[in-house]
C-alpha cells in the first residue's frame, strides 16, 4: 500500500516491518515522532515489541545492548547531543558485534543551539565501529531500516547500523511512500539467528577482559566485518530488494563523470538539489 506520512514515520514502519523484539526510546527533538509512532504500534498490537522507556540516550543505548545481547532484535533512535551522549556506549555496541539498528536523525551540534539539519552528529561518530547509511527520500529511509537489519544481523558483518536522515527536510517533510507487505518483508528478513548469546541453558562469557594481541585481534576481525559489509554484502542485500520489490539504493550513485574535471560528493537531501543543478547545467 502507499501512505504520505513523513520520514520519521517512514523509520518506524520500516522497524515494524522488520518485526523488531525491543525497542529503547528517549525523546529528543527531531527525532521524537519516530518513537511516539512506535509506541503506538506497540500498544495497538500491530507490533509485538517490548517498548521500553529510560532517562537518557546513554540509558537507551545500553537497555537495546543488553537486549541484543539475548538475540533480540533491537532498535533505538537520537539525534544531536542525544548521539554524542551515546559516544562510550556506541564503542561498546560495535566491540561486541551486537547487529543494532539505530536511525539518527542528523540534527547540528550546539551551540549554537538549533535544531535543524547538520550532519556533524554522525560523522563525528565514524571511527565508532558502525555501519552509516544516508538516504534521500522518505521511501529510502523505509527501505535502508530494514535492509539494514539483514546487512548487520549477517554472520559476516555482525556490526550494528545507523540509518540517518536529515532533520525536517525527510523527518518532518511528508512523501508517498510505498509500504511493502509484510509477508514479502518476512521473506526477506527472516527472524534474527543469534550464533552467540546470553542464554542461562548455555552458558557463555562476553566482552571479559583481554590482553593487547587479543584486542588487536578483535578489532581486526570488526574491520573484516566492514570490509565484508562493503564488498559483499551490502551489494547482495540491495540487489535481493530490487529483485524482490523493485527499487534500488546504491552505496553510491554515479551522475554525469565521464568527462568530469571537478566531483561533487553529496549524502543525504542535498544529493536531490545537486541532481537538480546538475541536469540544468547538462541541458
Amino acid at each position: 500500500m502507499k501512505k504520505v506520512i513523513v520520514g520519521n514515520h517512514a523509520v518506524s514502519w520500516g522497524v515494524r516491518l522488520a518485526r523488531v523484539e525491543v525497542i529503547s526510546a528517549y525523546p529528543i527533538t527531531p527525532q521524537t515522532y519516530i518513537v511516539e509512532e512506535l509506541s503506538e504500534m506497540c500498544a495497538d498490537g500491530s507490533l509485538n515489541a517490548k517498548f521500553i522507556t529510560v532517562e537518557s540516550e546513554h540509558s537507551a543505548l545500553a537497555c537495546v545492548i543488553g537486549a541484543s545481547a539475548t538475540g533480540a532484535r533491537t532498535f533505538t533512535a537520537t539525534s544531536a547531543q542525544g548521539l554524542a551522549l551515546m559516544h562510550e556506549l556506541l564503542h561498546y555496541a560495535a566491540g561486541a558485534r551486537l547487529p543494532i539498528v539505530m536511525a539518527d536523525v542528523n540534527r547540528a551540534m550546539a551551540p549554537g543551539w538549533s535544531i535543524w539539519t547538520d550532519q556533524n552528529d554522525s560523522l563525528s561518530q565514524r571511527d565508532t565501529g558502525w555501519l552509516q547509511m544516508y538516504c534521500e527520500s522518505n521511501q529510502e529511509v523505509l527501505d535502508t531500516v530494514i535492509q539494514a537489519f539483514k546487512i548487520s544481523e549477517n554472520l559476516d558483518v555482525l556490526l550494528p547500523t545507523m540509518v540517518v536522515l536529515d532533520a525536517f527536510v525527510l523527518s518532518h517533510t511528508a512523501e508517498p511512500v510505498d509500504i511493502p507487505d509484510q509477508d514479502k518483508v518476512d521473506a526477506f528478513l527472516p527472524p534474527r539467528q543469534a550464533p552467540y548469546k546470553l542464554d542461562t541453558d548455555d552458558p557463555h562469557a562476553f566482552n571479559a577482559l583481554v590482553t593487547p594481541d587479543d584486542y588487536m585481534e578483535m578489532r581486526y576481525d570488526m574491520e573484516l566485518g566492514m570490509k565484508a559489509a562493503l564488498k559483499k554484502v551490502i551489494p547482495e542485500v540491495i540487489s535481493e530488494w530490487e529483485e524482490m520489490f523493485g527499487r534500488r539504493w546504491g552505496i553510491m550513485e554515479e551522475i554525469n563523470l565521464d568527462d568530469a574535471e571537478i566531483v561533487l560528493v553529496t549524502s543525504g537531501t542535498v544529493t536531490s538539489i545537486a541532481r537538480v543543478f546538475l541536469e540544468e547545467i547538462v541541458s
